[in-house]
């Protein structure tokens, strides 16, 4: 349910591939994901996207009430795209939802389909954010925006979120991963130590 694909230009593209169940994601997907993360250190540039209309439903809702809403899984995945040397991209294909906001929110850079929906309803069904996903947010949108979602449980259009600069860019469904790959290009040819000394002035 998360396919993997590595180019020789040292992109790596990941795909939440569950369709059929909006994309939502199991124990299993979040770990599979944390490990492609942690072990794409020699990755130059990663793309996070989804396969059909919905990026992410984020929690199975099942595997959600069985413990998953509050496991560390979600804290380990955002932290090891946060920690990656590479250009992140989120190439946001549809809808963000709860919890998947988290790896979204740790990508360098986030793109989004016209369709697309930003939400986070965590308080409403009794639970905390996770650790790193609020002060992330914030440091995008703001602290009194992040509340609007958080808080006031807001759904963001994706032109919304690009005037709040939750995402860069709005395009269209099927020109996602080329964009993606057109904003990568350049890091793809630099030297790898100039593009990570880069990043990490951007800080």
């Amino acid at each position: 349910m998360i396919d993997l694909t590595k180019e020789e230009s040292g992109l790596w593209v990941v795909t939440i591939n569950r369709t059929d169940k909006a994309n939502s994601l199991t124990e299993a997907m979040l770990t599979e994901l944390a490990e492609i993360a942690e072990g794409a250190q020699e990755a130059r540039a990663l793309v996070l996207t989804g396969a059909g209309k919905v990026f992410s439903a984020g929690a199975d809702l099942e595997e959600a009430r069985a413990g998953l809403a509050t496991s560390d899984v979600w804290e380990r995945l955002s932290a090891a795209v946060a920690a990656l040397p590479g250009l992140t991209i989120a190439a946001l294909n549809g809808t963000l939802a709860g919890g998947a906001n988290g790896m979204a929110l740790a990508c360098d850079l986030r793109l989004a389909a016209p369709h697309a929906k930003f939400f986070y309803p965590v308080m409403k069904l009794g639970f905390l954010p996770q650790p790193s996903d609020p002060a992330r947010l914030a440091a995008l949108i703001g602290p009194a925006r992040a509340k609007l979602m958080l808080m006031g449980g807001q759904k963001l259009t994706a032109e919304e979120a690009l005037t709040f600069g939750l995402i860069e860019r709005i395009v269209p469904a099927e020109d996602l991963l080329d964009v993606a790959r057109e904003i990568a290009v350049d890091t793809l040819a630099a030297k790898p130590e100039i593009a990570q000394g880069i990043k990490a002035m951007c800080v």
